[in-house]
Formats: C-alpha cells, structure tokens, sequence
C-alpha cells in the first residue's frame, strides 16, 4: 500500500475527493474541526440518490470508500496531536482502536457510539436507557421493541431471545414478568453489552450466552429480530440490517420447532422493506413458514414511520410495515 500524502486546510474538495477515488490516502495534518469541514464537503460531492436498491447500495459502499481515504492519526497514548482535537482516548478504547492512522469516518462514529453508550438510548417501553456498544445495533427505532412490549404474552415460564443485540428484548419480556430469559448473540461484543444492560436494569432473570442462534433447552416462547434485508454485510453495523443468503431468518425458523416447548409461541420481528425493494416477496416468507412446519397464529403491525425525503428509499421506506409474527409448529 502507497503511504499517504499529507494535507491541510488548503486542500479543496473537489481536489480530495478526486484523489480519494484513485485510491490515494490523505493524511490530515491541520486543524481538526477543518477535517470534519472538508469531510462534510466531500460527502455532498458523493451523491447518493438513485432508488433502485442494488444501485443505491453501491453508491453507498463507494462513499464510505472514497471518505474513508481522509486520515488522522492516533498517537501511542490514542491522542490526536492536531489543534482543537477532541479527547478521543476513551471511545478508541472502548471501540478496541489501536493507535495509527484511521479514517475519520470510522474516528466519528467511534465517538458517535461511545456517546450512545456513555448516555444510553431511551426506551419508552422499559421506561430506562440502554447503553449499546460499538459495533451492537442501537434501539434508536422502537417499532420492533414496541410489538413485543404490547404483543399478547401467553403464560410463559422460559424465553429465548435469539440474536438480543444489546438485550433490550430480552429486557422487556423480564420486565412483563417473564421468570427466566435466556438471550444469545453470535457477537462477544453483543454479549457483553447485553450482560451490562441487564445488569443496570437490575434484572437477574435473564441470562445471556454467547451462542449461534439457539441455547440448549426448550422454552414457552422464542422471540427473533432477525436483520431485515438478504444480502452481504460490509461493515460491523452492516450485520445488524443485512442477513447474508439469510441465514439467520433460515436458521430461526427452521430450527425453532426444536427449541419450543408444548403449546409454545415463536415471535418472529421482521420488516417488509426486503420486499418493498424487490429482495423478497411475501409468498416466498410464507413458503419458508410453511417448509419448516410452522403455522401463522397472528401477525401484529407496528404504525408505519415517517421517513425524511431526502432518503433516496424514501418512498419505500414510507410504506414499510414492522410485524411481530405469532408462529407455531
């Protein structure tokens, strides 16, 4: 790999962004807020506007790409020596940074999510904050924690939470009154911001595994929010929306009559943005349904959202429709 060149404050955007396409590193050596300046100019130089999906990922990917040329570098104590930089020490720590050069793309979201997990992200339906990790999904939209706060809660002794993320539902089924939670992630850092999050809320009834998809066991009722949309992850936070070849859908459902005990409940959480941008049909979900032996109970719909304009998925978007699906084999 070439080494960066080093620029400054007189460096134009146009010029940045031409030299982040070819592929040339840019090694900021001026004043910080001028970075986040020229960062910001670069973004708006890279359009991302088409709707169709598989064109507006692209656009997306080449982005990230582009602005992931611009550089600073973390000092051996993880310090920024540039003027008027932030004390970044803490959020690099706790996003397992390491010192060297980073893009400042990836800087910012580490201070981003080091804010979120140092204040925590309010949740109507627990009436408290959960504190996600770098790199965990954050329950910013609470349409999916709503479903399962307000869906009918049969007499259940044991729950699974499969894929819990921060543990925000696992948190909420303890807090209708569920006697033991069991929460599993394939992520160890997942797990471990789930083990916080319930440990804060004061909730000993859960417990939370690492695992791939499902504990040992049987339960009353197995609660997935699976990611949303097929297709290939591309970064950390990537792997909370996108589900390769689908394979957490398809391990849940066609593992899950397995897991469930006598008269139990599967609740699968899903969105229909996959088959609002053409990556789905609903008879293709129903056929998965019915291939591992499950039958349709109930389906409760979340309000649709409103979504900003400028989204160039807007219109999809618009109509998308978060459902809780009651399943049972």
């Amino acid at each position: 790999m070439e080494p960066p060149i080093e620029v400054g404050a007189d460096l134009r955007p146009e010029v940045a962004v031409r030299l982040a396409s070819q592929g040339v590193r840019l090694l900021w050596r001026d004043d910080f807020p001028a970075a986040r300046r020229l960062l910001a100019a670069m973004g708006k130089r890279l359009p991302t506007r088409s709707a169709d999906f598989y064109r507006y990922r692209q656009s997306r990917r080449n982005r990230a790409r582009v602005l992931g040329m611009l550089l600073v570098e973390l000092g051996p104590d993880l310090r920024i020596n540039l003027p008027h930089a932030p004390d970044v020490r803490d959020a690099v720590r706790a996003a397992g940074g390491a010192p060297g050069l980073v893009p400042l793309t990836e800087l910012l979201g580490m201070l981003s999510a080091h804010e979120w997990r140092v204040k925590g992200v309010p949740v109507a339906a627990l009436g408290a904050r959960i504190h996600p990790y770098y790199g965990v999904f954050s329950p910013t939209r609470q349409d999916y924690v709503s479903l399962v706060a307000s869906a009918p809660l049969p007499v259940v002794r044991t729950a699974f939470d499969i894929g819990t993320g921060t543990g925000v539902l696992a948190a909420v089924l303890a807090r209708r009154g569920v006697p033991e939670v069991v929460a599993t992630d394939i992520s160890p850092v997942a797990v471990a911001c789930a083990r916080e999050n319930v440990r804060r809320l004061g909730l000993p009834q859960v417990r939370v595994v690492e695992a791939d998809l499902f504990p040992a066991g049987r339960a009353d009722l197995v609660v997935c929010n699976p990611p949303w949309l097929p297709g290939a992850a591309h970064s950390p936070l990537d792997a909370a929306v996108f589900d390769p070849g689908s394979r957490m859908l398809t391990g849940f459902l066609g593992g899950v009559a397995a897991h469930l005990a006598p008269g139990g409940d599967a609740w699968l959480v899903l969105s229909d943005l996959a088959e609002l941008v053409g990556l789905r049909t609903r008879a293709e979900l129903l056929t998965r349904f019915a291939a591992a032996g499950l039958t349709v109970v109930d389906r409760l719909d979340a309000p649709r959202r409103r979504y900003p304009g400028r989204d160039p998925l807007a219109e999809a978007r618009s109509r998308e429709v978060v459902s809780l699906w009651r399943l049972r084999p």
